[in-house]
């Protein structure tokens, strides 16, 4: 699928002839959240080169980790979507997103937040050995957008928008107000009581939130 070899008879090579050009990965992680029309790739990634962003795709397609599908009337829409083999990727992405985050504090001049991104943020802290097997749903809303977190059988799923049942919301209300909860910088009482954010739904479940995903 691409001109750069490694010329090694290694799975790691292998790999990053594969996913290891500018940006590949980071497509892979927005539609880690579900299928994307090009125009919601262009908008989740907004400084990639749109020829970049197309010679990716085509690449990804070729190696049939990605592919494209007609969505049905009404939405005369084509979609890009992970394949199995495409979603084998998810526990590499988290290790490699978990290591990078150790780097992490506050975003740098010019970088910006986006769904994607706080969605992987989720799957890289998530703790199932604090789910406990648990079966619970919820939705985290950012303001400019929203995220949906079920985690069944201690198994996560993360995706954007709204949760259809949710046992939990938790809503931001200051800028910082979820990320100090899942970095221990403030416990649930404090970011309840002072307005960092707010909770419909049992809030005795906000301690179980901050336990299943901490930095």
């Amino acid at each position: 699928m691409t001109a750069r070899v490694y010329g090694q008879f290694c799975g790691l090579a292998r790999a990053m002839e594969m996913v290891g050009e500018r940006w590949t990965l980071l497509i892979v992680r927005n539609l880690l959240s579900g299928p994307q029309r090009y125009t919601d790739l262009r908008k989740g990634l907004a400084t990639i080169p749109t020829n970049i962003l197309s010679s990716r795709l085509k690449q990804l397609e070729e190696a049939e980790i990605v592919t494209r599908r007609a969505l049905p009337h009404p939405e005369r829409a084509v979609v890009y979507e992970l394949t199995d083999y495409g979603r084998d990727l998810e526990p590499a992405l988290v290790a490699f997103g978990r290591w990078g985050a150790r780097t992490m504090t506050a975003p740098r001049p010019g970088e910006i937040i986006t769904a994607e991104s706080v969605a992987m943020a989720f799957r890289t802290t998530y703790r199932p050995e604090a789910a406990r097997g648990a079966t619970v749903g919820y939705e985290v809303r950012m303001g400019d957008f929203t995220l949906r977190l079920q985690i069944t059988d201690g198994t996560l799923t993360a995706g954007i928008g709204p949760h259809p049942a949710p046992d939990l919301v938790v809503e931001r209300l200051t800028e910082q107000g979820v990320h100090a909860l899942m970095t221990g910088a403030k416990s649930p009482e404090e970011a309840l009581a002072d307005g960092s954010v707010r909770v419909e739904g049992d809030p005795a479940l906000l301690h179980d939130f901050v336990e299943t995903f901490r930095f």
